[in-house]
């Protein structure tokens, strides 16, 4: 449980894009498909081609998607994946709008299989991620059951909400102008897409570390306060993800092609801005390289 189960749901704006096909991942890709799966859109490349048979999920033709229905509360959001996006969404829409200025709320997604965008298709075989050009994340929530039964991470709630909240840090870090302000200059531990990643890190931290502060109309909070049990989940996402772990996987580890930092960087900045707030994040981009 991470929501509150009666807090008002009922005003997220998250839709439905894609059409359910052949999804990439389930049983028999084993370790090498599961690299492909979770390397190539941390990499920024698209490494399905690497899985072999089966079809590729078609895609839609882009349009706006149908309104996800029966996401109204807390309850919803605890029991069903879909909603849990949804009342994700709210949430941060409320935290954000309280800690930045001229703040402009993002399109909120979830893939039914694959969708396409202005930054190519949206699908499991991708993960989640951010499109600048929209202002929009895109998250199909199978790839949180391809963490879990592929690759052994716990991608609990909390877990998935770290995501989602890594996302919406992307979207802060355009609209603030700080994806302009720091181009991307290459790869490696200290190179700017990775603090780029660090920062989103310790956005998702600072938001759950102030989730119980963001009410609905009422005054209830829409989430509850982390147990221990569940920010050792999302410390277990933050790790999944580092690409030293990604890379160890392949036999091969590379710090030099580096594009979203190491496990302990990522649980590092997580638990940062969990632990001291929004304020702390901007040091991502200000440290030297040897203290990320």
């Amino acid at each position: 449980m991470t929501f509150n189960p009666d807090a008002d749901l009922s005003g997220n704006t998250t839709r439905r894009r894609g059409r359910t096909a052949a999804i990439a991942g389930g049983a028999g890709v084993g370790v090498l498909g599961l690299i492909a799966l979770i390397a190539g859109p941390l990499l920024g490349i698209d490494l399905t081609g690497l899985l072999g048979g089966g079809s590729q999920p078609s895609g839609d033709s882009g349009s706006s998607g149908s309104v996800i229905e029966n996401c109204d509360t807390g309850q919803d959001a605890n029991e069903n994946v879909n909603c849990r996006m949804a009342g994700a969404q709210v949430a941060l829409d409320a935290f954000w709008a309280d800690n930045v200025d001229g703040y402009r709320k993002p399109t909120m997604t979830v893939v039914d299989g694959a969708t396409s965008t202005q930054c190519g298709t949206a699908s499991n075989a991708v993960g989640p991620f951010y499109c600048p050009p929209e202002e929009g994340v895109y998250v199909d929530p199978t790839f949180f059951q391809l963490m879990q039964q592929q690759f052994g991470a716990s991608a609990g709630n909390l877990a998935q909400l770290y995501i989602v909240g890594h996302e919406w840090g992307h979207h802060i870090q355009n609209i603030t102008g700080d994806m302009e302000k720091y181009p991307n200059n290459g790869t490696g531990p200290g190179s700017n897409g990775v603090r780029m990643e660090l920062q989103a890190d310790c956005y998702a931290g600072a938001w759950i570390g102030r989730m119980t502060e963001q009410t609905d109309a009422d005054g209830d909070p829409y989430l509850l306060k982390p147990t221990e049990t569940e920010l050792r989940d999302a410390l277990n996402a933050a790790s999944t993800v580092g690409d030293d772990n990604i890379q160890e996987q392949s036999g091969v580890v590379n710090p030099e092609s580096w594009t979203h930092g190491s496990s302990t960087q990522r649980q590092y900045w997580f638990a940062n801005g969990y632990e001291n707030g929004v304020g702390v994040c901007a040091e991502a981009f200000t440290r030297s390289e040897g203290d990320l």
